[in-house]
């Protein structure tokens, strides 16, 4: 990636006490043939993840710009990684305003610092704004014919909590709460967001209908880890999804989506789920 050239595609991770996977998730993102940067916001962390992404800032600037991971053993390209801080926790939702902040990429694409999603549905997501005309794609991890299955509770929770929100947005997406989500860049920016959690997820779903952009829907594969194995979502943000439907969708001032594009094409592109 050239210093005077903006990427492709920027990859907007928000990071928290993530040392355990923090090494296997840049590798898999580096694999994925796309001209990217890694927009890495480190939310706070506790368990030297920060002291990781120090080690990254300091071989970036070396020649070659590749790191020797410690866990791994192999080398990682970081001469398109650039990272940036909060001083304290805020929630993931105020970790990603400040990459989207950040973000040179002509689509950005979210990605989480565990391993539950695979990089190698990017290139699907970014074909759809490229090729297709999508304005959002959104990756659903209850599309296609082949899935893990999930936890019976949280697979009902979810899919009460996109029926509330399908209702408010008249979209007919399957998956809200998917982490994998690429925007054109103009766009997510010109977003006012608020939510510092998993709020983020009902907001921006509000707010991309009421701007009435093209939204599509594309089958992803997922691997869902537990909260033992270090998962950060509660049933409190279950609460707050609830409010943020009612907050966003409901009493806003400009609570009606827009008509002009309020339909969300799902585009299956046979992937099989992890």
């Amino acid at each position: 990636m050239t210093v005077d050239r903006p990427p492709k595609v920027s990859f907007v991770m928000p990071v928290f006490n993530e040392t355990r996977t923090i090494e296997e998730i840049l590798l898999q993102v580096q694999s994925v043939d796309l001209d990217k940067e890694i927009v890495i916001v480190d939310d706070g962390s506790t368990d030297g993840t920060r002291a990781f992404l120090t080690m990254v800032e300091e071989c970036a600037k070396q020649t070659p710009a590749t790191m020797k991971l410690p866990r791994k053993g192999c080398d990682l390209r970081v001469d398109n990684i650039r990272v940036f801080r909060q001083e304290k926790n805020r929630g993931k939702g105020a970790a990603l305003r400040r990459g989207f902040q950040e973000a040179k990429g002509d689509i950005v694409v979210i990605q989480d610092a565990d391993l539950e999603y695979d990089p190698g549905d990017y290139p699907k997501l970014v074909a759809l704004i490229e090729t297709e005309g999508a304005d959002v794609v959104y990756g659903s991890r209850f599309l296609g014919d082949t899935h893990r299955v999930l936890l019976f509770w949280h697979y009902i929770r979810n899919k009460v909590l996109t029926l509330l929100s399908n209702m408010v947005t008249d979209l007919n997406l399957s998956d809200v709460w998917t982490c994998y989500k690429a925007f054109r860049r103009e766009i997510i920016q010109s977003l006012d967001l608020h939510e510092n959690r998993f709020g983020f997820e009902q907001e921006v779903t509000i707010k991309i209908a009421r701007g009435g952009w093209q939204v599509y829907e594309t089958a992803i594969s997922y691997s869902g880890r537990t909260h033992g194995a270090g998962k950060k979502i509660t049933w409190m943000d279950g609460v707050r999804a609830l409010w943020c439907i009612l907050r966003y969708g409901v009493f806003s001032s400009n609570s009606k989506p827009s008509r002009a594009k309020d339909a969300v094409q799902v585009m299956n592109c046979g992937g099989k789920h992890g």
